[in-house]
């Protein structure tokens, strides 16, 4: 039961983060989201809709995939140190938290981690570039799935939670959940939502959403913790 409730409270932290963080993915995609945005009437809707769904769901899969690798990677170094899985939750709180700070108050925090990433994204950004335009489904699940890779201090917290889920497939959920939660955003912008993405970068949107992360990211240390201390066996 102890190892159920977390996963279930790091799942929604998962989903939550990505719904908050919204304002930070449409820093990072709305770029790519706009290239399905062409036209903004009923007619041009219908016909753009199809592609930004199979875009979604390519970055969708390419979240789940990650998911299962640091699941595995995770649960493979906590069997030979099983004190990893404290210190590197620790490290996915503190970060969900920076990113909250950085939605809030627009500060480049995270900056030093998404340039690290940078260096992977050098290698897949030709590819990415080889499939525009997005004229077709193929092109766009093609591309959906490449920028799953794109380097961004969001996905690489939600990513040290999932390396601390017990099983690939969980990490493959809680990757899913925090992709559902940015799927709003990244959808309606790619549907021309120009409204959604000017209420995203408010200040007072801004301000709310990246204090709420703070909270999850002091959930997310905490949860261990309080299970540790009511006498639950700790959940790796």
């Amino acid at each position: 039961m102890q190892q159920m409730t977390e996963f279930t409270a790091t799942v929604t932290a998962a989903l939550l983060t990505g719904l908050l963080g919204s304002a930070h993915c449409l820093g990072m995609c709305s770029g790519i989201s706009g290239l399905f945005a062409m036209h903004t009437s009923a007619a041009g809707i219908r016909r753009q809709l199809p592609m930004a769904m199979t875009y979604n769901a390519g970055r969708l899969a390419s979240y789940a995939i990650l998911g299962i690798i640091v699941a595995s990677l995770g649960t493979r170094f906590a069997g030979l140190t099983p004190a990893l899985a404290g210190p590197v939750r620790l490290a996915a709180g503190i970060i969900i938290m920076l990113i909250g700070l950085q939605i809030a108050f627009d500060m480049r925090l995270l900056g030093w981690l998404e340039r690290m990433g940078g260096r992977i994204w050098e290698r897949v950004a030709p590819l990415a570039r080889g499939l525009m335009p997005v004229s077709s489904l193929p092109r766009a699940l093609g591309l959906g799935l490449l920028w799953g890779l794109l380097p961004c201090g969001l996905v690489y917290s939600v990513l040290l939670l999932a390396a601390t889920s017990a099983q690939p497939a969980d990490g493959a959920m809680i990757m899913l959940a925090f992709g559902l939660g940015t799927t709003p955003a990244m959808l309606l912008t790619g549907l021309g939502a120009a409204r959604l993405s000017q209420l995203m970068r408010q200040r007072r949107t801004r301000l709310g959403a990246g204090l709420l992360i703070v909270v999850l990211g002091m959930l997310t240390i905490a949860m261990p913790i309080a299970g540790t201390l009511s006498g639950g066996t700790p959940h790796h």
